[in-house]
């Protein structure tokens, strides 16, 4: 069956489309037992694009509702001519608000950018994961001192007000781990929880220095694992939780692994974001439910890639992740999430985008597509 023939025939199946049509394209055998959808994954309605900026790659963006009742996201951008490779080293965070999560937002500054040398972050400023603690603004965020991923590390600014002024800190929030373990190349992709013990609770992203210098895998260097943190106080210090890493796939072998994780708690449970690189394919989502906040359940489909959702261009040269969303954010509005925000390519101007989808509450499942 020729092409034409079998974006025809998806017509009747969007889902069969958007499952077979991109397993094929990646070269990862189709198999309908291997992929669950989650409930979140059914209650997800595409909203659109925000934050298409001419000149700029625009990437990973955490909402929050503000005092003024109005949508203010925290999100990295960096200028288009450096390349999709140019978050590693010249990413800063902006701030944007908007009336609602589906109206447009319109910038009010950069916030945290790349201070220079001498400093932890003097290189980028990526990864924002905003939160009201304590009563103040917590903006959790990864920098680096070098331009490259050996110096990641997580930070944490604060401000009385979502408008600033920040208070950045002389010192990351959590170093990397010793020589040898599993987490002795970085620290990066920050999500938080205020625990009901009344600790506070940083998952981070890590992985091995010996294995990204030495890897096998052409296309993804080493294996990304998730570790936790813990301290009794929110600007720490930070203790590693002795069961580390708390989630791990190298062991299903194809250096299967997750990256992106974004946690919070509802109904009893704790739940995870992440984006899949490996488990179905490295265009899902996943999905993870966890008791206890440590140890997960088997991963399930959090949603699909953009062909499942809409149409778009073929993939231009320059953008090998097009195609798939990644880093997961929930806006949270009375108490329930009520918009998933992720970043994905393409768009208006061929860069990057954030994209946003409304979540259906418990009680009213969506009908078709998703």
């Amino acid at each position: 069956m020729d092409r034409r023939n079998f974006l025809r025939l998806s017509t009747i199946s969007p889902l069969l489309f958007s499952t077979v049509g991109q397993l094929v394209q990646a070269g990862i055998p189709y198999s309908a037992e291997k992929e669950t959808a989650s409930e979140f994954s059914k209650r997800l309605k595409p909203v659109g694009r925000i934050l298409e900026t001419e000149g700029y790659y625009v990437w990973g963006t955490s909402p929050i509702v503000g005092p003024d009742g109005k949508v203010h996201v925290f999100y990295s951008r960096w200028k288009a001519d450096k390349g999709m490779g140019g978050w590693i080293n010249r990413s800063e965070i902006a701030h944007a608000v908007a009336n609602t999560p589906d109206s447009a937002f319109e910038l009010v500054s950069t916030v945290l950018a790349p201070r220079g040398e001498g400093f932890w972050d003097g290189t980028t400023c990526h990864n924002p994961h905003i939160k009201f603690v304590d009563g103040r603004y917590c903006l959790f965020y990864m920098g680096n001192s070098n331009g490259k991923t050996d110096t990641k590390r997580i930070g944490l600014a604060t401000a009385d007000s979502l408008y600033g002024p920040w208070k950045r800190p002389d010192k990351p929030l959590l170093e990397a781990g010793k020589t040898g373990a599993w987490d002795d190349h970085c620290t990066t992709n920050p999500a938080f929880l205020e625990h009901s013990s009344g600790k506070y609770w940083l998952y981070y992203k890590s992985w091995n220095t010996h294995e990204y210098e030495n890897y096998t895998d052409p296309k993804i260097r080493g294996n990304r694992k998730y570790g936790l943190a813990i301290s009794n106080a929110l600007e720490g210090p930070y203790k590693r939780y002795k069961g580390n890493p708390i989630l791990d796939y190298s062991s299903r072998g194809n250096n299967i692994q997750a990256e992106d994780g974004h946690v919070w708690y509802e109904g009893g449970k704790y739940k995870m974001l992440m984006r899949d690189m490996g488990i179905f394919n490295h265009q899902y989502g996943l999905y993870v439910e966890s008791k206890n906040g440590i140890n997960w359940g088997e991963p399930k489909v959090a949603y699909y890639n953009t062909d499942h959702y809409f149409s778009q261009p073929p993939a231009p040269k320059h953008l090998s992740k097009y195609g798939r969303f990644e880093r997961p954010q929930l806006l949270f509005q009375n108490g329930r999430p009520t918009h998933l925000f992720v970043a994905s390519q393409g768009g208006k101007y061929m860069t990057s985008s954030p994209f946003v989808f409304q979540i259906n509450p418990v009680s009213a499942p969506l009908k078709g597509r998703s």
